[in-house]
């Protein structure tokens, strides 16, 4: 499921942005962008967004302002600055330049100078990051919300379409028995020319075909699955892969009652019941 959401404002008294969004995907992917030499954070993140989100790929962007009240140790690398000077003062006497090097011009050049820092508290950095995403996260799982309301909407339309087809199927098969013996009948008495028939004989054979194309048991599984969909819908907890097994089940029962329907109409039936299967598929996927 798609879904995004950013937080933005002060947290322990520092500027913090985290910024979460997600797309569909089968399983779950993290990447994060975490500030220079904060890769401890991951983890944290990691651990944070799991918490609400079990399928899809997210994206996650993080930055903490610097902490101010730590002290940084600037060392001058002197044998750099010497070559640097040296190098400037033979370009001036070379091409008979003005000699106007000074520490600001000396300065363009960082590698002379080596900062160092003092080291971050992890363990508020830490706090911060759960602060903030906290928040983030509340508006984006919101927002899933608002859209998984949708999606389970559209899956139930569809499933409801594959009830009516299901119901048109039950009231149609019972009659396809009966035109059955009915054609039979007439096809004997073509053969027989109106001569003695057994009606026993006819009565065995429809109930051969009435077997062959009984199709109860697979409608009665179809309307259950559909049971059980609806139902998963309804909870809570991510039942994404709970919904795909339930659905190729519900593509295989369509399959097997295909294979067994021997009439035309029956037959577009199926068919108008797999095209819903398969939209009900598209959609789960993109439900957690």
């Amino acid at each position: 499921m798609t879904g995004y959401g950013r937080f933005e404002g002060a947290v322990n008294g520092r500027q913090t942005v985290f910024e979460i969004k997600a797309v569909n995907h089968r399983f779950f992917e993290l990447q994060c962008r975490l500030p220079r030499g904060c890769g401890f954070l991951e983890e944290t993140v990691k651990e944070l967004v799991s918490k609400y989100v079990s399928r899809g790929k997210v994206d996650v962007f993080v930055s903490v302002e610097a902490d101010d009240s730590l002290e940084a140790d600037v060392k001058l690398n002197r044998s750099l600055a010497s070559g640097y000077l040296r190098a400037l003062r033979e370009l001036c006497t070379e091409y008979q330049l003005k000699d106007d090097i000074s520490v600001s011009l000396l300065s363009r050049y960082p590698d002379i100078f080596t900062v160092t820092k003092a080291p971050e508290n992890e363990e508020a950095l830490v706090e911060i990051v759960k602060a903030a995403g906290e928040k983030a996260i509340g508006d984006f799982m919101a927002m899933r919300e608002r859209e998984g309301e949708k999606l389970a909407a559209d899956v139930i339309s569809h499933g409801k379409r594959i009830l009516e087809l299901v119901g048109d199927i039950e009231e149609r098969s019972p009659v396809t028995v009966e035109e059955y013996r009915s054609k039979l009948l007439e096809r004997l008495k073509d053969v027989l020319d109106d001569t003695s028939i057994d009606p026993q004989r006819i009565l065995t054979e429809a109930a051969i075909f009435a077997d062959k194309t009984a199709v109860n048991e697979e409608t009665v599984r179809l309307r259950s699955h559909y049971s059980q969909l609806e139902a998963l819908l309804d909870k809570p907890e991510p039942v994404g892969r709970k919904l795909d097994f339930i659905v190729q089940e519900m593509n295989r029962e369509a399959n097997t009652t295909g294979s067994k329907v021997c009439d035309a109409e029956l037959a577009h039936k199926v068919v108008e019941i797999k095209a819903e299967i398969e939209k009900i598929r598209e959609q789960i996927q993109n439900i957690e």
